[in-house]
C-alpha cells in the first residue's frame, strides 16, 4: 500500500468517525428536543383543560340541585346539553353558548354523572362511542370511531345542599361528576408537523455532517501529510548528503588497498582524504542530532544570562581572518549598554557564527558584512517587551524572492552547485532558526538580488545579572549587596 492509499484510507476512517459520533449527537438532540417538545405542549393542553374545567366546577357547584331528579334543574343551567335517554336536538345560541363557559364548542364537550356514576347530560358534540357510566380516573386519552382522539379530565362535583348516602355500604359524599374533553387533533397534527421536520431534516443535517467530515478529515490530514512529505524528502536529502562523503571515503580506502608497495608514499595524502571526508560525515551526523533535539526539545533548559555584546565582538575577532582572505570587510556595530538575553551561549554562538559564516561566504569580493546589536520595544505580544536584535547585513548576491520561504528548510540550497563549492549542508540556517526558536525568539530575512540580504534575530532581552561578592560578616554582605 504506498502512502497515497494509507492517508485517504485515514481520512475516510476520520470522516466516519467523526459523522457517526456526530449522527449519534444529533440523534439523541432531536429525540430530546422531540421529548421535550411532545411534553411541554402536553402539559400546555391539560394545564388549559383543567382550566376550564376549574372554572365551571366553581361556577357550577353553587346552582346544583339536592333533588333526586336533576334534569330539569340541569336543563335550565345548560340549555345546550343533552339529557341522557332523551331525543337531543340542541339549538345553540349565543346566550347558550356563554352559559356553557368553554372558549371553543368545536374541541371541548362536556357530561355530567350522579354520584352513582349513571349519565346525566352530555354535549351533543361528544365523540362516539362513550360509555354511559363515569370512570373515576382524573385523565383518560380516548378515541373515536374516526381516528380523532380526545384528552378527558374527570372532576367530583358537590352540592351546598347535599348530604353523605349510601347505597351499596359505600358512602358518596358528592353531588356527582364532571368530564371535560377536549379534542387532541391540533396536538396530533403539531406532533406530526415535528416527526415530519425530524424524519426529513436529521437526514439533510447528517448528509451535511457528512460532507463537512470528508472536508474536516482533509483538513485534518494535511498537517500528517506535509510532515509525513518533509519526513521522505528529509530521508532522501540525508541520505544524498551522506552517500558522497561515504562513496568518496571508500574509494580512497580501496585505493589504498590497491597501492603496491612501491607506491607506500602516496598513502598519507589518501588518508588525509579518508580523514576529511569521516570530519565531514562527523559534522553532518552532529547536526542532524543538535537540530533534532532542538525541534523536539530535548535539550536540558540550563538557560544562563548572555552578553551578546561580548559574543559578538569574540565572533567579529573570530571571522576577521577568513573575511580578510576573501577580501570582505567585516565590521560590527555594538551599543555602549550591554545587553543580555538567557539562554545557551554555545547555541547562541552557534547561531550567529552560522549567519556571519553564510554572510562571508555568498559575499563577492570587495564587499562587506556589517554585524549590529540593538535593543527595541516589541511591537508584537506580549505588547512592550524589550528585544535584542541582532542584524547580519552582506552585499552579496541575494536570495530570491521565491526562494525565501524554503531557506531555512533542512538540506535546501538556493545554488546546489554554489553551495557545494563551498562545502555546505545547507543545515546551517535550520540550525539558525530552530536554536531561535528554541531561546523564545524568531530569526526573520530581508533580501534583494544583487543587493544583497540581511538576517535578523530578535531575542527578549533581560535584566544585566547582579554580581554579589562574598562577604566575610553580614555587616560587609550588606554593604556590598546593599
Amino acid at each position: 500500500m504506498n502512502s497515497q492509499q494509507l492517508f485517504r484510507r485515514s481520512r475516510t476512517r476520520l470522516a466516519l468517525w467523526y459523522a457517526g459520533v456526530m449522527a449519534g449527537i444529533l440523534g439523541l438532540a432531536g429525540l430530546g428536543i422531540y421529548r421535550a417538545l411532545i411534553q411541554a405542549n402536553s402539559a400546555a393542553l391539560e394545564r388549559e383543560i383543567e382550566s376550564i374545567a376549574g372554572t365551571l366546577h366553581d361556577s357550577l357547584e353553587p346552582m346544583l340541585p339536592p333533588s333526586a331528579d336533576p334534569t330539569v334543574v340541569l336543563q335550565q343551567i345548560f340549555p345546550d346539553l343533552c339529557v341522557a335517554g332523551q331525543v337531543c336536538a340542541p339549538q345553540p345560541t349565543v346566550i347558550q353558548r356563554h352559559t356553557i363557559g368553554i372558549s371553543d364548542r368545536s374541541s371541548y364537550y362536556i357530561r355530567l354523572f350522579d354520584h352513582h356514576g349513571d349519565l346525566l347530560a352530555f354535549s351533543p358534540n361528544q365523540p362516539l362511542p362513550l360509555p354511559q357510566t363515569v370512570n373515576p380516573a382524573p385523565w383518560q386519552t380516548l378515541q373515536s370511531d374516526s381516528g380523532t382522539r380526545y384528552r378527558q379530565f374527570t372532576t367530583i362535583l358537590h352540592s351546598a345542599d347535599a348530604h353523605p348516602t349510601s347505597t351499596d355500604g359505600h358512602d358518596h359524599p358528592s353531588w356527582g361528576y364532571m368530564q371535560i374533553g377536549r379534542t387532541l387533533a391540533p396536538f396530533d397534527a403539531e406532533v406530526r408537523r415535528i416527526r415530519w421536520i425530524l424524519t426529513v431534516g436529521l437526514p439533510i443535517a447528517l448528509s451535511l455532517v457528512a460532507a463537512s467530515s470528508w472536508g474536516l478529515a482533509g483538513l485534518a490530514m494535511q498537517p500528517i501529510y506535509q510532515s509525513y512529505q518533509r519526513q521522505q524528502q528529509f530521508t532522501a536529502d540525508a541520505a544524498h548528503e551522506l552517500r558522497s562523503p561515504l562513496a568518496s571515503l571508500l574509494a580512497t580506502v580501496e585505493a589504498i588497498l590497491r597501492l603496491p608497495p612501491a607506491q607506500q608514499k602516496d598513502v598519507p595524502p589518501m588518508l588525509q582524504t579518508v580523514e576529511r571526508q569521516g570530519r565531514r560525515l562527523s559534522h553532518l551526523i552532529a547536526d542532524l542530532l543538535l537540530l533534532t533535539s532542538l525541534e523536539q526539545d530535548t535539550s536540558p533548559k540550563s538557560f544562563k544570562p548572555c552578553c551578546l555584546n561580548d559574543l559578538i565582538a569574540d565572533l567579529t575577532e573570530e571571522f576577521s581572518e577568513l573575511a580578510a582572505a576573501s577580501d570582505i570587510h567585516l565590521a560590527h556595530h555594538l551599543p555602549d549598554a550591554e545587553i543580555y538575553v538567557l539562554g545557551h551561549e554555545s547555541q547562541l554562538y552557534r547561531l550567529v557564527s552560522n549567519l556571519m559564516a553564510n554572510a562571508i561566504q555568498y559575499t563577492s569580493p570587495g564587499g562587506s558584512v556589517l554585524v549590529s546589536l540593538e535593543a527595541r520595544d516589541s511591537f508584537a505580544k506580549p505588547y512592550g517587551e524589550r528585544m535584542a536584535i541582532i542584524a547580519v547585513k552582506d552585499t552579496g548576491i541575494g536570495i530570491p524572492a521565491a526562494e525565501q520561504s524554503r531557506i531555512f528548510e533542512r538540506f535546501y540550497r538556493v545554488d546546489s552547485d554554489r553551495s557545494r563549492k563551498t562545502g555546505g549542508t545547507g543545515l546551517g540556517l535550520a540550525i539558525a532558526k530552530a536554536i531561535a526558536q528554541h531561546h523564545k525568539g524568531h530569526l526573520t530575512i530581508k533580501s534583494d538580488v544583487g543587493q544583497g540580504s540581511i538576517f535578523s534575530v530578535y531575542q527578549p532581552v533581560i535584566h544585566p545579572p547582579v554580581v554579589r561578592l562574598e562577604a566575610q560578616n553580614p555587616q560587609d554582605y550588606y554593604e556590598l549587596n546593599g
